[in-house]
């Protein structure tokens, strides 16, 4: 009997995912768990593994093809299998072999059309989702342009996207006639996950009302209790005591305070929270990931840094899960490990408030009624006006301040 190869849920937001490459070919023996097929998402590469052990009977969905959750990939026939690509298990596919597929498809998508005009740009053929829905709507390749499937292909969502432009955008859209390259320039089409990035940050500015408030934090005291712990710290827990740590447990004592900045808005209702899933900014080689620390009001220092240096090692592996970064109520940016010294973080929908930490450097100080050189670093909130006041997002960031400046309050939960 066979097991089908499945699309796993892809998290939260995620709807679709594309198959960037097949690891395994038809006829080809594999154990359970073995990385069969990856997937592209908007956000991180997933390995989809063999639900059972025997032999790749078939392949449904072709590399560069959009797939949703629950979405049948393939199919293991149980057996010791043979040689990839041996006759019986190629014959036996009740799929068309993998070349035939989109050129079947392509007359198809072209039937409905009229004549006029052009109805296939080179490098933009649609998926299959893709071609069914242009012709139902009789729109060519050339007016939907390039897609954001793998080599510039069409996707379902492509399509999807241009039919919801306002009537004007076609027309809009037409003059992308590109401009010839000059000698030392290149082109190259943005990935998926970039091309998602800029789409979300420009929905976080276009959807909330976002603003930043900005302080300064004295950071000698977090310094000194982290050098004077540091190496005790380590033996005893395994890893090293940072900063971020520190920020962590201010931001969940004044997100406990002023819970507004911990909600989110969902249609005309208000969504408060009584944890908080803490999202820590890593960059990664494909861009910058959020990964989340789930109920981090509940975590103590040590637990708190291994999460982190733990998300940090599989992000830079390309091991993170998707599961890891859903959810978060709360985030932290820490530009400083880059050099910032100051900026206004942008929002990560829905949540309402993002943390942004910077470069400590060594300012003078009027301390006491005297000027002493003291390391200090720019902190920002950007929050969304539209829940929190700004006197709540002010005090927020006063409460950190003074946490951060005097730690022992952090122990003592005041």
């Amino acid at each position: 009997m066979a097991t089908d190869i499945l699309v796993p849920t892809l998290g939260e937001s995620v709807s679709t995912a594309t198959v960037a490459r097949w690891l395994k070919k038809a006829g080809e023996a594999v154990a359970v768990d073995e990385p069969l097929v990856e997937l592209e998402t908007d956000k991180v590469t997933v390995e989809v593994n063999a639900p059972a052990a025997g032999v790749i009977e078939s392949i449904s969905a072709d590399e560069g093809a959009e797939v949703e959750p629950g979405a049948v990939l393939g199919s293991i026939a149980a057996g010791a299998g043979k040689a990839a690509g041996a006759a019986p298990i190629a014959t036996a596919r009740p799929h068309p072999p993998e070349p035939v597929a989109p050129v079947a498809a392509q007359p198809k998508v072209e039937e409905p059309r009229t004549p006029a005009g052009p109805v296939a740009v080179p490098g933009h053929a649609p998926l299959p989702a893709a071609a069914k829905l242009m012709a139902e709507n009789n729109l060519s390749a050339e007016q939907v342009g390039a897609g954001s499937a793998k080599d510039g292909r069409i996707a379902k969502g492509d399509v999807l996207e241009f039919l919801a432009r306002p009537a004007a955008a076609p027309a809009a859209a037409k003059p992308a006639v590109q401009r010839p390259l000059e000698e030392g320039e290149e082109r190259v089409k943005m990935t998926r996950l970039r091309i998602t990035i800029a789409r979300r940050l420009k929905e976080a500015q276009n959807s909330a009302a976002m603003l930043t408030t900005f302080n300064e934090v004295d950071m000698g005291a977090a310094m000194a209790l982290r050098t004077e712990y540091r190496d005790v710290f380590e033996k005893k827990h395994g890893v090293r005591l940072g900063f971020m740590s520190f920020f962590v447990k201010a931001c969940v004592a004044a997100l406990k305070e002023f819970p507004a900045v911990n909600a989110e808005i969902q249609g005309d209702e208000l969504i408060y929270k009584n944890f908080v899933h803490m999202g820590v900014a890593v960059g990664g080689p494909n861009g910058l990931v959020v990964p989340v620390l789930r109920n981090a009001d509940r975590m103590g220092f040590a637990e708190i840094e291994k999460t982190i240096g733990s998300f940090g090692k599989r992000v830079r592996d390309g091991q993170l899960k998707l599961e890891e970064m859903a959810g978060g109520s709360f985030t932290i940016t820490n530009g400083g490990v880059y050099g910032s010294l100051m900026s206004t973080p942008i929002l990560n929908p829905p949540q309402s408030g993002i943390l942004g930490m910077h470069k400590i450097q060594d300012r003078p100080m009027a301390v006491g009624g005297k000027v002493e050189i003291r390391p200090m670093m720019y902190i920002a909130l950007s929050y969304d006006h539209r829940i929190v006041d700004g006197k709540e997002a002010v005090s927020f960031l006063v409460r950190v301040k003074e946490s951060i400046e005097d730690p022992r309050r952090l122990m003592l939960d005041i």
